[in-house]
């Protein structure tokens, strides 16, 4: 069978954007492993972000990496196991980056609120706690998508298949069933949790910020007037990253509704809602790397002493 022109444009696309976007996340996730090498203590952000990058990395391999084989005219290269394995693990590193994305806004909030006694004694905690909870939130994500396999099976090519959405290498089972509806409820309700407490996060960066940066006015030397400091680099990386974060989550989640409630999906449909999946984890590293890039300049002269 002759595969379209625009399939395979779509999967040179797609495989150009993956190449780019592990790369990147690599390279991060390498920098904390030479970190870790030559001893150093990663602060708690570093933690987060190790998660997050880790996610990100997971998320392009079972999100990009079936779908480009499919538009490059690969069929049958994954049977119920492996799509049941890919989609699980697709389900399990989007509540990841979304919880990483959630810690982080938080965390950065709390380090640059007002230092007084309980802010103060609050920093000590959260920095405390933050490895544990992103290794636990690992389990709990894995608990809370335990019955995503039960819903997936390999490619269905039959046209009269109801209840099924085709993903083109794997299948999905839509059910309107009062426990589906409530299992969905569960997921969502842990998103929009995360969600409410990212927008009051950045809510609270964007106030500190405004007023440091009235207060930054009054200095008349232009030497320290142009001088940005670390926490506040730091906080707008933070924001960025959310911005990017909350745009691919919306609309991916807009895609996901039309795409169960369609009937007929076309195949633009589905080659649309993979890039926007995974647009955050291919650009996140960029937008990372950008705020460390002192950090690998400094490392290169220290790990070649070593």
């Amino acid at each position: 069978m002759k595969m379209p022109s625009e399939n395979f444009a779509m999967g040179i696309f797609l495989f150009s954007q993956i190449t780019m976007g592990m790369l990147a996340n690599s390279s991060i996730l390498f920098y904390y492993v030479i970190l870790i090498f030559t001893g150093k203590h990663l602060m708690p952000k570093d933690l987060i972000i190790e998660h997050l990058t880790f996610a990100n990395c997971l998320s392009i391999i079972s999100k990009g990496i079936p779908r480009t084989l499919s538009d490059l005219g690969f069929k049958n290269f994954l049977d119920d196991i492996g799509c049941k394995l890919i989609m699980y693990i697709s389900r399990i590193t989007r509540g990841m980056s979304l919880y990483s994305m959630c810690l982080l806004n938080c965390f950065q909030a709390i380090i640059i609120s007002i230092n007084n006694s309980r802010w103060m004694k609050l920093k000590y905690r959260a920095s405390k706690y933050i490895g544990p909870s992103c290794s636990v939130s690992w389990l709990v994500h894995l608990f809370l998508n335990i019955f995503i396999p039960a819903r997936v099976l390999g490619p269905i090519y039959k046209k009269n298949a109801t209840n099924w959405v085709s993903y083109g290498y794997c299948s999905l089972f839509s059910s309107c069933s009062v426990t589906t509806v409530l299992y969905m409820f569960l997921l969502s309700f842990f998103d929009v949790l995360c969600l409410s407490l990212m927008a009051c996060a950045s809510i609270s960066m964007i106030h500190i910020l405004y007023i440091h940066k009235r207060q930054v006015k009054h200095i008349r030397s232009t030497r320290h007037f142009l001088k940005v400091s670390p926490e506040d680099r730091a906080t707008q990386t933070v924001l960025l990253l959310l911005c990017i974060f909350v745009i691919s989550y919306s609309f991916s989640s807009i895609l996901t509704v039309l795409r169960t409630c369609s009937e007929y999906p076309v195949l633009w449909g589905i080659n649309v809602f993979t890039f926007i999946e995974i647009f955050f984890p291919i650009f996140c590293p960029f937008v990372l790397i950008t705020n460390m890039k002192s950090s690998f300049i400094l490392l290169l002269p220290c790990f070649g002493k070593r």
